[in-house]
């Protein structure tokens, strides 16, 4: 049996080999591979660390299992021992993330590593299926959801902000009054990556593409007012993105979803999504 060494940061002599793994599963590894395609690995850019292990004998050869650590923890791959190293790495440092988010195999393996340093957990959302299509929506797009305007920002942020309360459980205005969420969310509507369906002035559905590398878009943020939920503006409007990413920019589609939330999975099956996998989280 081939023996694992110890974790150690990957750099740019390890590209390859990354980019192997990546490619392995791209839908799941979208996140991590959309910032490595357009930053690089130096940590300093790319906004947090790539960690890998390596059987001894195939040192620098060859990679058996990657984890970013950045804003949020994502562990992509990995045997048993290999989350072990991931997780020796991590507590010699203090925490710095967000969530453990990724294949929940890894993210709950990785977690029962960390959760005496680390835990309590706010929240651990052990079962999300990842879902995808590389297909054109089954049913027809919402043609008034369109791409944010740059000069819409102050329109569009309330149902950001709205959307992450609902979703996440905190408000992302903590901390600075919300100046490093509104940068966020600018970037994303100054990448074309945000949309909407307004009406009156209000933003009635909105969703983003969050993440998205050469394969793979992944879709999250989706929102619908509460005043106007239960007519299919979430299933139509998320249909449009799908629409985006399909055919106007040549990926696949993906996002993951809570396992209790029965009425989203069934309006992205509704729009061509099957799952290709199980995402997990853990909130702090």
């Amino acid at each position: 049996m081939l023996r694992l060494a110890g974790a150690r940061l990957l750099d740019e002599r390890d590209r390859l080999a990354v980019r192997a793994m990546l490619m392995a599963d791209p839908v799941a590894s979208c996140m991590v591979a959309s910032r490595i395609e357009n930053l690089g690995m130096d940590p300093w850019r790319l906004g947090g660390e790539l960690w890998g292990c390596e059987p001894r004998s195939f040192r620098g050869g060859r990679l058996d299992s990657l984890c970013f650590a950045g804003s949020n923890l994502i562990p992509l791959q990995g045997s048993r021992s290999a989350l072990r190293a991931f997780a020796d790495r991590a507590l010699r440092r203090r925490r710095m993330c967000s969530s453990v988010v990724g294949p929940a195999e890894q993210v709950l393996g990785l977690w029962s590593e960390l959760e005496l340093d680390w835990g309590p957990a706010r929240e651990v959302r052990d079962d999300q299926p990842l879902m995808a299509t590389a297909k054109a929506p089954v049913i027809e797009p919402d043609q008034l959801v369109r791409p944010v305007r740059p000069d819409e920002l102050d329109r569009y942020l309330p149902a950001a902000i709205a959307m992450f309360i609902e979703e996440v459980g905190v408000d992302p205005r903590a901390g600075d009054g919300g100046a490093s969420y509104r940068a966020r969310v600018a970037e994303l509507i100054a990448a074309g990556r945000a949309f909407a369906r307004f009406e009156g002035g209000d933003v009635v559905f909105k969703a983003e593409i969050g993440a998205l590398s050469s394969a793979v878009g992944q879709i999250q943020g989706v929102w619908v007012h509460p005043d106007r939920r239960g007519h299919g503006l979430g299933s139509t409007g998320t249909a449009a993105v799908v629409d985006r990413l399909v055919r106007g920019l040549g990926r696949t589609a993906s996002l993951y979803v809570n396992a209790y939330n029965v009425v989203a999975q069934s309006a992205y099956k509704r729009i061509g999504f099957t799952q290709v996998g199980q995402y997990a989280t853990v909130l702090f």
